[in-house]
């Protein structure tokens, strides 16, 4: 049984595996540029964050319909649940979806159909987060938010996604700020690509809960001591940081020293489907190329937790929290 875990740092889209690509393209007739499942496999190779966002939005053209992304939500559950996750909060991307003309209600409705029998079959509580795309316009983002205000009652916060550098927080004050005022949770990917100055802004110009990826805060020590004094969650992926080359082999990843510092890290997958492995496997990936003790995964694990929008059930989560302290490894 694997160490029980929350995910925090997961987008939806990016857990579309090569086979079921191609089964959603031969349903919807959209034919995919790739021979088969191996030469798809081969286009998982990345230079940075902008060679894979060109294949993500590639190979959403298979997203057409409630099925599709109910069909999505449903294989991601199944392999989570299998690798010790207990609660996901998982990003979606409406935007890109929005602009190949499936409507807000198509995603939300699909997605929200594998989510709300997921306790019951997989054993996963969920909560579901809309990104906007940093690379859009802020009005663009304003006008996605507008359009799921009918569905908000599935959507339990926001946040910011896609290419980071060039587009800096401040850039989507405005609505981050209509966010707060409908009640939703803010979180921001800053600092993956971009500069420590970006994870600052995201906090105080956004007002964001949890930092999304956030490794580049080490550059700062003034950073890294705001952060650990106001525990702030860090979403880190730390197989997504090699495949896209913020990193440059695991075994140089700072996740030891940023714990060491007192940073509230979680583990995460990211785009588990394009960078090599779901949450576990970046558990079991920390724990061999870092030597990381069993004190410390358990510590990713409780943090995962800690940092989840469980508020409103304190009870699950002392629940969640009691299987992380009594797991043997």
């Amino acid at each position: 049984m694997p160490l029980p875990k929350a995910e925090l740092h997961l987008h939806i889209e990016g857990t579309l595996e090569p086979e079921l690509a191609f089964e959603l393209a031969a349903r919807n007739s959209v034919e995919l540029p790739y021979a088969d499942t191996d030469a798809l496999r081969k286009a998982y190779r990345f230079e940075d964050l902008q060679s894979f966002l060109d294949l993500y939005y590639e190979l959403m053209a298979v997203l057409r319909t409630e099925r599709d992304f109910e069909d999505l939500a449903d294989a991601y559950l199944a392999r989570a649940a299998a690798q010790g996750v207990r609660h996901a909060e998982i990003f979606f991307d409406p935007q890109a979806h929005l602009a190949r003309g499936v409507a807000m209600g198509t995603v939300v409705e699909g997605l929200s159909r594998a989510l709300e029998r997921s306790e019951e079959r997989h054993g996963v509580s969920t909560q579901l987060i809309m990104c906007f795309l940093r690379d859009e316009s802020a009005e663009s983002a304003m006008a996605t938010l507008e359009a799921a205000r009918p569905h908000l009652d599935r959507i339990v916060g926001v946040g910011l996604d896609s290419a980071e550098v060039g587009h800096p927080p401040v850039k989507f004050r405005e609505v981050y700020e209509a966010a707060a005022r409908l009640g939703l949770r803010r979180v921001a990917h800053a600092g993956e690509e971009g500069p420590p100055e970006y994870i600052t802004e995201a906090l105080d110009v956004l007002g964001v809960e949890r930092i999304d990826h956030g490794l580049r805060c080490v550059e700062s020590p003034e950073l890294v001591e705001r952060l650990v004094r106001e525990r702030v969650p860090l979403t880190l992926c730390p197989l997504s940081n090699v495949r896209l080359r913020t990193v440059d082999v695991l075994a140089e990843h700072p996740l030891p020293a940023m714990l060491e510092a007192g940073l509230l890290c979680t583990v995460n997958s990211d785009d588990p489907a394009y960078f090599g492995g779901y949450a576990g496997d970046n558990f079991d990936a920390v724990r061999s190329a870092l030597g990381l003790s069993e004190e410390q995964l358990r510590e990713l694990a409780r943090n995962s937790f800690l940092a989840s929008f469980l508020e409103h059930d304190e009870e699950r989560r002392a629940r969640y929290l009691a299987e992380v302290e009594a797991y043997e490894f």
